[in-house]
C-alpha cells in the first residue's frame, strides 16, 4: 500500500513538471518558430514534434537507466531564434540549421574533445549572449501596453505579479490563463471565430535546405545556448540530487532527437533543469531509485499535451496583437535575471560580458548573419585582449 502511495506521488509530481514546464515556456517556442519564418501550421507542428521527441526520450533514458533524466525543449534556444529573425533561405534553411544543432549535439558526447571545446567558451560570454537575445522579448509586455492589447495584457501583469509573490511556480501557467481567457472575451466581443480544422493537430514536414548563413547564424548560436544554459546546468540540477547523468546517451538521444523532430519543426531538445529538479527531488518520491517514474509520467503527460499544439497556435493567432509575445516575456525574465547575473557577476570578465551583451541585444546582422554569433565573438575578441599577460618589456642595452 505505502508502494503504491509512492508511485502514485512520483506519477503526480511528473504531471506537474509537465504541466509547469509545458504551460510556462510553450509561447517562447511558438514566437521562436514564428520569427524564423513558420507559418502557423508549421509552428504548431514544431511544438508538437518536441513534445513527442522529448518525451519518448525520456521514456528510452529513465527506463535503460533507472533514473528521473527529464528532458525538455530549449527555451532558451527559441528565444534566440525569436530575436533572430528571418535567415537567409527562409524556413526550409532554419530547419537545416536545427539538423545541424542536433549532429553538433550527438557529436558532444561522442567527441570529448567537442565537449571541452563547448565547455571552454567562458560561462560568463554565453549567458550574456543570451541575456542580450532575452533583453527585447522581456520588454514586449511593456510595449504591449501601449498597444491595442492593453485591455487583454494589463491584467495578465497583474495576476503574474500576485502569482510571483504568493505561488511563483504557478506564476507564468497563471498569466498564461489569463490571457486565454481575455483573448477568448476580446475574440467574442469582436465575433471573430476558430476555424475547427485549424484545431486538428498535424505534421508539415519541410525539406531541410543548407545555407551558410543560417547554419552560422541559428545552428551554431542554438547549440551553444542549449549546451550553456539547458544540458550543463541539467547535469548539474541532477548531480545535486545525487544522480550522475550519463553524459554520451543524454546526447546521443537528445540530439537525434532534434534531427528527428527538425523537418518537422522541432528546434532542439536538451536536458532539464527546473522540471528536472520537481522530478529528481525527495518530493517526487522518497526512495532515489523510484523516482524515475515521475520522468515516465511527465513524458506521458506531454503525448497527452502535445495535440494542443495547433489549437494553441489558433488561438494565439485570433487574440489581440502582443497577448503572445506578452506571455512569452514573462516566462523568460526568470532567465534573463539569472542569465545577466551570471554574466556580470565575475568582475574580471565584466567589460567582455558587458560587450557581448550590447552586441546581442543589438540585433546587429553582418553577411546575413545574426548578432548571437557577432556577440560571441565580440565577446571573446574583447576577453583575449584584456586578459592577455602584457608584453615584456625590452631589456636595456
Amino acid at each position: 500500500m505505502e508502494e503504491s502511495g509512492g508511485l502514485g506521488q512520483a506519477v503526480g509530481a511528473g504531471i506537474i513538471a509537465a504541466l509547469v514546464g509545458f504551460t510556462s515556456s510553450f509561447a517562447v517556442v511558438l514566437a521562436g518558430l514564428s520569427a524564423v519564418g513558420a507559418t502557423p501550421a508549421q509552428a504548431a507542428s514544431g511544438l508538437l514534434a518536441v513534445c513527442v521527441t522529448q518525451a519518448v526520450g525520456m521514456a528510452i533514458l529513465s527506463r535503460r537507466y533507472r533514473m528521473p533524466i527529464t528532458l525538455a525543449w530549449s527555451t532558451p534556444g527559441a528565444a534566440l531564434l525569436a530575436g533572430t529573425g528571418a535567415v537567409a533561405g527562409g524556413w526550409a534553411a532554419a530547419v537545416g540549421a536545427f539538423v545541424v544543432t542536433g549532429v553538433l549535439i550527438v557529436l558532444t558526447g561522442c567527441w570529448a574533445r567537442l565537449g571541452r571545446l563547448i565547455t571552454a567558451i567562458p560561462v560568463e560570454i554565453a549567458q550574456a549572449m543570451l541575456a542580450g537575445v532575452l533583453l527585447p522579448l522581456c520588454l514586449a509586455p511593456l510595449r504591449a501596453l501601449t498597444t491595442s492589447s492593453a485591455a487583454v495584457v494589463a491584467p495578465v501583469l497583474v495576476v503574474w505579479v500576485v502569482l510571483q509573490r504568493y505561488a511563483q511556480r504557478w506564476a507564468v501557467p497563471g498569466a498564461f490563463a489569463t490571457a486565454v481567457a481575455g483573448a477568448a472575451i476580446a475574440m467574442v466581443a469582436g465575433h471573430r471565430a476558430i476555424a475547427v480544422g485549424d484545431l486538428v493537430p498535424t505534421l508539415e514536414m519541410t525539406v531541410p535546405q543548407w545555407n551558410w548563413q543560417a547554419l552560422i547564424g541559428i545552428g551554431v548560436p542554438l547549440y551553444v545556448v542549449t549546451m550553456a544554459a539547458q544540458n550543463i546546468p541539467g547535469v548539474a540540477v541532477m548531480s545535486s540530487f545525487g544522480y550522475r547523468v550519463p553524459w554520451r546517451a543524454s546526447m546521443t538521444v537528445t540530439g537525434l532527437g532534434t534531427i528527428v523532430g527538425a523537418p518537422a519543426g522541432g528546434h532542439a531538445i536538451n536536458l532539464a533543469a527546473i522540471s528536472a529538479a520537481l522530478a529528481a527531488a525527495p518530493s517526487a518520491h522518497p526512495d532515489p531509485r523510484r523516482r524515475w517514474w515521475a520522468t515516465v509520467s511527465a513524458g506521458g503527460t506531454y503525448l497527452v499535451l502535445a495535440p494542443a499544439a495547433a489549437a494553441l497556435v489558433a488561438l494565439t493567432a485570433a487574440a489581440p496583437a502582443g497577448v503572445l509575445e506578452t506571455v512569452a516575456g514573462l516566462a523568460l525574465i526568470g532567465t534573463f535575471a539569472a542569465a545577466l547575473t551570471a554574466a556580470l557577476g565575475a568582475s574580471e570578465h565584466r567589460v567582455a560580458a558587458t560587450v557581448t551583451f550590447l552586441v546581442s541585444a543589438s540585433g546587429i546582422a553582418v553577411l546575413g548573419v545574426g548578432a548571437a554569433f557577432w556577440a560571441v565573438v565580440a565577446g571573446l575578441v574583447v576577453r583575449w585582449m584584456l586578459t592577455r599577460p602584457p608584453a615584456a618589456a625590452e631589456p636595456a642595452e
